[in-house]
C-alpha cells in the first residue's frame, strides 16, 4: 500500500515506435485521439487522452538505450506480442473496430461478447503493438 506522499499516479504510457509523427497521426485517425503535442525534433508526441497521457518516442534513443536496453518490437506477421497491451474503451465497439481497421490497423480478432460482461476485439498498430478495442467491464 502506498502511503503519504508516495502514492503513485499513472502519468504516461509511452509507446516506442519507428516513426513518431506517423504513429501519432495513425492513432488520431484509427482510434479517435487528438494529437496534443508533436515535438519539433519529431522524437516525442502526445495524444489528448485524459488523465494518463499516451506518448510516442523513437525505438532507438541514445539517452535510454545504454541505461535500460534496446526496445524489441513484436513481429507483427507472427503470433508474437509484446508484454504490454493498450486498451481503449468505446461505447460502440464494433464501429470503433471498423474505424481502426479502415485507417490501417491490422485486424487480429473481431469484437465479441465475453462472459465477464465486456465486448472486445483486437488489432495491431503500425509497429505491431496490440490494441484492445473494448467496452468497459460491467459489474
Amino acid at each position: 500500500m502506498a502511503s503519504g506522499g508516495l502514492k503513485p499516479k499513472l502519468a504516461y504510457i509511452i509507446l516506442y515506435v519507428r516513426d513518431v509523427e506517423k504513429a501519432a497521426s495513425f492513432y488520431d485517425a484509427a482510434f479517435g485521439y487528438t494529437v496534443r503535442r508533436l515535438d519539433q525534433s519529431r522524437k516525442w508526441a502526445e495524444l489528448e487522452s485524459g488523465a494518463t497521457t499516451i506518448a510516442f518516442t523513437p525505438l532507438r534513443q541514445r539517452e535510454t538505450d545504454a541505461r535500460s536496453g534496446e526496445v524489441q518490437l513484436p513481429n507483427s506477421s507472427a503470433a508474437e506480442r509484446g508484454s504490454l497491451e493498450v486498451c481503449f474503451d468505446y461505447e460502440d465497439v464494433d464501429a470503433a473496430y471498423r474505424r481502426a481497421v479502415e485507417n490501417g490497423a491490422v485486424a487480429v480478432s473481431a469484437p465479441e461478447d465475453k462472459p465477464w460482461g465486456q465486448k472486445s476485439g483486437f488489432v495491431r498498430d503500425m509497429d505491431g503493438n496490440v490494441v484492445r478495442i473494448a467496452s468497459y467491464v460491467r459489474e
